[in-house]
């Protein structure tokens, strides 16, 4: 595909050259800055002066002629090379290279030249390292002799002579490296170590030989089938060759281009994708060579230049024609020919640019990819779609712009299925760069606009973005919510920015049917959350009588749900919260509940307040329900549950309230609180016959309160079974019961003086093998603690007994080791160790630390 890289710009014009003389021809060309030297078939050099002239973007070449020499011979000028550094000129003639002054064309005054030359070549990696001498390879007129020489201003000194199989016909030089073109192949020679490397054949007779020198240990030679071959001085290829014609003459480099000369045409090839690039038509050619930069390229009569284009203004042509690969491929390649500072600057927008390609394509990939390896401001990709940056945004599209479109409508003709695609893209992109540094400085403009996507989109993610940390603007966003009826959004909006009134506002609408928002069939739920979570107690107290109104069981979580921080801060009084709920019978209860069993705030109105509301409630169920109404035996669960566990209301007040009614296990619960046993137990046995929990009424009454006291409601209630006045077998059934499954619960003696003589042994088996075996272990176990405590104590009579093994002496001649005192008294006492002390001294050995100290270190001399 073709890309304008070069213009074709004439340098030398024929008058210029020859004036009226027909046959002269030019056979050489050499540039020099802008010294331009050209040898002819007549054995002159001309030395023009080459000025570049830019006019509305126009560039022209004016040549000055300086002046012409004759160098005395009748054979045409070969080759011309300059050496600046020695202000020289090479002039190759009749095998002979002359050194000029590059000035005044004057041979210099030693005469210094070098002779038997066919062609010569400069390296240009020099390797003797110094300034003032070039280095020259020539093939020399010996046969398969290739010579190297140091020239110096005014002498010429020969260095190394190398000899090759083959007639060599050309040669470039690259430090110690020759690449050579010989009679039917290829090679790489190193002149120093004479080792050399084959490359590919090839016909000399056939067609000319191009061997250049194109960079740092590398070569481009003219192959077989017309291919240009990249070679290192390794004798490998690191680029794909380019395709020229059979019959190349010539070739040049001007990076990241080749070009190359033919009978008809000049053609360019990329280096970076050796894809042909730009053919310029151009006849009777026969030099073309490139100075510095500069690509020369002439006919016998005529000298042009090629001209690059900048690099910049290619790449533009490039993504013109959306060639985004070959852009990117040559911004690659420029690198190396610009400050890097620029190249940065250039680079970033060309990839912004290929990504604004990509995405008009559809290609989001790709598009993705660029944007972030440029860095793109998103707001560029915003800004295409018509009303998603806040009005209140400064941003201005870059200039000169990025890409060609207004919007989006421009970019997809309207197409609304690529409109969606294409916000479908935006969303995700928007979504990956908010976190990081892509969105520094202008996070509102890139979450407002992401909240517009998914509410207009109807996305799922709306209301993570909602709930978690986001710089959406709250004017632009809020109209665009409620344009959408994004209503409970915009309620989560409103939270995030301090607004929790306005958000309940909605919220209760949308409950209420004054608005419509399906987002959420939960909303009550999540409102009794949300008030349940609020600090704000007026907003809570606000909206109390609404909850409480749709449901009374769901409603009062926002007083019990508190978290247990906010509870313990007393910032909802209970009396207060309980005044609210008085008209909600159900909420009073669940609160009470909160506060008696979950908190278990020791408050006697509460307790007494809570078990008054159970009993109303399960009078007024057995009045209207049967006895199997699951909620009647909840309720009363919940009723006799408290009645035993909590010791806080008021028993009395209860009992009177029960007292008449059908509720006999509760009346014997509040006897049991009353210590009141009997009439517990009677109303157990006789009025509901409920042995069991009669059996579970002494377990529960006498817990945390000791054996004895278990003991003794255990045998109140055999002797309920068992009194003189009743003779109910089912009773009698009932007190062999008791005793056979709670024997461990009774004194064994006791019990046999209260059972009748008539029972056999037999029915209380079970009762006299448990007792007995339990008097048996509780025996068995007293004697293993006494005998523990007989051995602890015969170790301890052990050691009063070694104590007392020896004799201690006492007399005034004995010194207390405390105060160095004699005794006086027979009083003393005797440490461990053997040392005695006064009993005052002994008494006061806490009171000083030395004592102990002193004794220890005393107790050897004693």
């Amino acid at each position: 595909m073709s890309v304008k890289a070069f213009k074709l710009v004439p340098a030398v014009e024929r008058e210029t050259l020859m004036g009226d003389k027909a046959r002269i021809n030019v056979e050489c060309i050499e540039c020099c800055g802008k010294n331009l030297y050209i040898g002819t078939n007549d054995c002159f050099v001309y030395h023009f002066l080459l000025e570049e002239k830019i006019s509305a973007g126009k560039i022209t070449f004016v040549t000055t002629k300086q002046l012409h020499k004759y160098l005395g011979f009748k054979k045409a000028v070969n080759e011309l090379k300059a050496a600046s550094a020695l202000n020289r000129l090479l002039v190759l003639c009749d095998n002979t290279i002359t050194l000029v002054n590059m000035m005044n064309l004057e041979p210099i005054p030693t005469g210094a030249r070098i002779k038997g030359a066919v062609t010569f070549t400069l390296n240009e990696n020099p390797v003797s390292g110094d300034p003032f001498c070039v280095e020259v390879c020539i093939i020399s007129v010996k046969r398969r002799t290739i010579q190297m020489f140091m020239v110096y201003e005014d002498k010429v000194q020969i260095v190394k002579e190398v000899f090759t199989p083959e007639q060599p016909c050309a040669v470039a030089v690259d430090g110690h490296y020759l690449c050579l073109a010989l009679t039917t192949q290829y090679i790489i020679l190193n002149y120093n170590t004479g080792t050399s490397q084959d490359l590919f054949p090839y016909c000399s007779d056939e067609k000319r030989p191009i061997v250049k020198r194109i960079g740092r240990q590398e070569f481009l030679l003219a192959g077989p089938g017309g291919l240009g071959m990249f070679a290192t001085v390794d004798g490998i290829s690191q680029r794909a060759p380019v395709h020229w014609s059979e019959n190349v003459i010539g070739a040049a480099l001007c990076f990241p281009y080749v070009v190359a000369l033919d009978d008809e045409f000049l053609t360019v090839h990329s280096m970076l994708d050796q894809q042909l690039k730009q053919t310029l038509p151009f006849k009777e050619g026969h030099i073309l060579q490139d100075f510095e930069g500069k690509v020369i390229v002439a006919t016998t009569k005529d000298v042009y230049i090629l001209v690059p284009l900048p690099l910049e203004k290619q790449i533009q042509d490039l993504l013109t024609s959306h060639r985004v690969e070959e852009a990117l491929t040559l911004a690659k390649g420029a690198r190396r020919n610009i400050p890097k500072e620029k190249f940065q600057v250039m680079y970033k927008r060309i990839l912004q640019q290929a990504g604004f390609i990509h995405f008009a394509q559809l290609q989001f990939l790709e598009a993705k990819e660029l944007f972030r390896s440029g860095q793109l401001d998103v707001r560029e990709l915003i800004s295409l779609y018509p009303f998603l940056l806040p009005t209140s945004s400064s941003f201005i599209r870059s200039h000169p712009p990025l890409h060609e479109y207004a919007d989006l409508n421009q970019l997809t003709h309207g197409d609304q299925e690529k409109m969606t695609k294409c916000k479908r893209f935006l969303m995700s992109y928007l979504n990956e760069v908010r976190s990081t540094e892509v969105a520094n400085g202008y996070k509102e403009d890139i979450d407002t606009a992401l909240l517009k996507l998914y509410a207009e989109a109807n996305h799922e993610s709306l209301l993570d973005l909602l709930v978690s940390e986001n710089f959406c603007l709250l004017t632009d966003s809020a109209a665009w919510l409620e344009k959408h009826k994004k209503y409970f959004a915009l309620g989560l909006l409103y939270h995030y920015n301090g607004q929790d009134g306005a958000a309940l506002q909605l919220w209760v609408k949308i409950v209420n049917g004054d608005i419509q928002d399906s987002t959420r069939s939960d909303l009550y739920e999540y409102i009794v959350d949300f008030l349940t979570f609020c600090s704000d107690q007026e907003l809570v107290w606000k909206y109390a009588e609404w909850v409480l109104q749709k449901s009374e069981e769901v409603g009062v979580q926002i007083f019990t749900k508190r978290s247990e921080e906010e509870q313990g801060k007393n910032s909802f009084n209970p009396d207060d919260v309980m005044n609210c709920l008085n008209k909600y019978p159900k909420s009073l209860v669940k609160y009470l509940e909160h506060l008696v069993l979950d908190r278990k705030i020791e408050k006697e109105m509460y307790h007494t307040y809570l078990a008054v509301l159970y009993l109303e409630a399960v009078l007024q169920l057995k009045t209207v329900t049967t006895d199997n109404c699951v909620e009647l035996t909840e309720t009363q669960i919940k009723l006799r549950s408290l009645l035993q566990k909590s010791d806080l209301y008021r028993i009395h007040f209860i009992l009177d309230k029960i007292k008449g009614t059908v509720l006999h296990m509760e009346r014997a619960i509040l006897y049991g609180k009353l210590e009141e046993h009997d009439k517990a137990l009677h109303i157990l046995v006789h009025e509901i016959k409920d042995f069991s929990a009669a059996e579970d009424y002494c377990i529960w009454s006498s817990e945390n309160k000791g054996l004895p006291y278990r003991q003794r409601l255990f045998h109140m209630l055999l002797s309920v079974y068992l009194n003189p006045g009743s003779s109910d077998c089912e009773l009698v059934m009932a007190a062999v019961d008791l005793l056979n499954n709670h024997a461990t619960e009774f004194d064994a003696a006791h019990v046999l003086q209260l059972v009748p003589d008539s029972w056999s042994v037999q029915l209380l088996s079970p009762f006299l093998t448990r007792t007995m075996r339990e008097s048996l272990h509780t025996k068995r176990m007293t004697q293993i603690t006494l005998g523990l405590a007989k051995a602890e104590n015969l170790i301890y009579k052990h050691d009063k007994v070694k104590l007392k093994g020896s004799p201690i002496i006492l007399s005034d001649k004995k010194l207390c080791q405390v105060c160095q005192s004699p005794f006086c008294e027979p009083a003393f006492v005797r440490y461990p160790n053997g040392g005695m002390v006064h009993t005052h001294c002994a008494a006061n050995r806490l009171l000083n630390p030395n004592i102990t100290h002193h004794l220890s270190n005393s107790s050897s001399q004693t």
